[in-house]
C-alpha cells in the first residue's frame, strides 16, 4: 500500500482535514474503545498534526505535542489506524514517521508516549521502553513510555 504523509500545525490545517482526524479520533477512541470522553482536549492548537492517507482516506493520524503540554517531554500522542489498514504496517509507518517529524519540529531529545498496554511490544520495536507503573485511563490499561 502507498500511503501519502501529511504534516500541519493546528493553524495550517483546513477544515476537511480538521473534521477527517476528529471524526477518525472518534471513530476509535469513544466508539470502538467505547470511553466516554471530551476527545478534543484543548492540547491540538499547539500541536503538529500527522496524517497518513490510503487516497483520499485518512486512514491513520498522530500529533506531536511540545514539551510542557502533556509532559515534561516533548510526547506522541493520539495514534490511531483505521480498522481497515491495521495489520498493514501503517501504524509502524506513522510512529516512525512521527518519531522523525520530533526530532524535525523540536530537535533531537527524548520523546515520551501514555501508551495502550496492549501495544508495549509494537513501541519496544520502535525504540520505546516502559518508564512508568501501569495506569487507568478510561477503563484501559495505559503505560508511559520514553524513547531517548
Amino acid at each position: 500500500m502507498k500511503y501519502t504523509k501529511v504534516t500541519r500545525a493546528f493553524r495550517e490545517l483546513t477544515v476537511f482535514e480538521l473534521y477527517a482526524i476528529l471524526r477518525l479520533r472518534s471513530e476509535v477512541f469513544v466508539v470502538e474503545q467505547n470511553c466516554v470522553f471530551l476527545e478534543p482536549d484543548n492540547k491540538d492548537q499547539k500541536c503538529h498534526h500527522i496524517m497518513l492517507y490510503l487516497g483520499d482516506e485518512l486512514v491513520a493520524y498522530s500529533r506531536l505535542v511540545p514539551a510542557g503540554v502533556s509532559y515534561a517531554e516533548v510526547s506522541i500522542g493520539r495514534i490511531i489506524t483505521a480498522a481497515s489498514v491495521r495489520g498493514t504496517g501503517a501504524g509502524k509507518i506513522l510512529v516512525q514517521a512521527s518519531i522523525d517529524e520530533c526530532k524535525q519540529i523540536f530537535g533531537q531529545q527524548p520523546i515520551r508516549i501514555g501508551a495502550q498496554a496492549y501495544a508495549i511490544k509494537f513501541y519496544e520495536l520502535l525504540g520505546f521502553k516502559v518508564d512508568g507503573e501501569h495506569y487507568d485511563e478510561d477503563g484501559i490499561d495505559h503505560v508511559e513510555m520514553i524513547r531517548n
